[in-house]
């Protein structure tokens, strides 16, 4: 399995990119200091490194320097609240793959994710194709089949179409859907998910998804949509 450590000392951002990535069938590991990432990259089960720079013993910066110096090639995202186009620069000189500021969408670091991991050579166990009775999912045309009939989606409609596929047959609060699809920083009383599963009622068929009252939607039995 695919192992990934985040080096973060923020608890509830650590948890949150921990519970996404497992969700898509990641192995995680958080740690808090520079230190531990380091010693945890230098014992070689590590696949990929998100790497904040505001750790409390050295910087993200220096971590970075001491992997590469050791000749570390484990891929490394940073995700930090510092935007800087100075900071960004810094980073990816020091050795940094990918660079993300925080707020942050789950989608956007997953897709850069699965690239960096795509691009060391590291297999991540993903398929192009999500299935669930009559829809089909690209993930490489980002194009949603229902029956015979083909339609786009907008970057927000495929992000929440594709939650729904991985996730057949579960209850998807509206809070995790937020979590997942918008980023943990988004309004919890935003009415956004549901807008957006009419959006996609409409494009694919409203039989597709189930509405659980009180609590979220669930995609429909694959034998119910047949």
């Amino acid at each position: 399995m695919t192992r990934i450590l985040i080096a973060e000392d923020e608890e509830r951002i650590a948890s949150f990119v921990a519970k996404g990535l497992r969700a898509e069938g990641f192995e995680t590991t958080a740690v808090t200091t520079g230190q531990e990432a380091i010693s945890r990259v230098r014992a070689g089960d590590v696949h990929l490194l998100v790497l904040d720079l505001g750790l409390p013993d050295i910087d993200g910066f220096e971590v970075l320097n001491r992997l590469r110096a050791q000749g570390s090639t484990v891929p490394v995202i940073v995700l930090t609240a510092r935007s800087s186009v100075t900071d960004t620069v810094t980073g990816l000189e020091s050795g940094a793959d990918d660079y993300m500021s925080k707020p942050f969408r789950f989608e956007e670091l997953l897709a850069r994710v699965r690239l960096r991991l795509r691009a060391s050579g590291t297999p991540s166990g993903e398929t192009s194709m999500l299935r669930h009775g009559t829809l089909q999912l690209d993930l490489r045309t980002r194009r949603i089949r229902s029956g015979d009939s083909e339609v786009d989606l907008s970057a927000r409609e495929f992000a929440l179409a594709e939650t729904f596929l991985r996730h057949p047959g579960e209850v998807l609060s509206r809070e995790r859907l937020l979590s997942e699809v918008w980023g943990y920083d988004f309004d919890p009383g935003s009415n956004v998910v549901d807008v957006y599963v009419r959006y996609l009622r409409r494009k694919v068929g409203a039989e597709h998804f189930d509405t659980v009252r009180g609590v979220g939607y669930r995609l429909a039995d694959a034998g119910s949509c047949d």
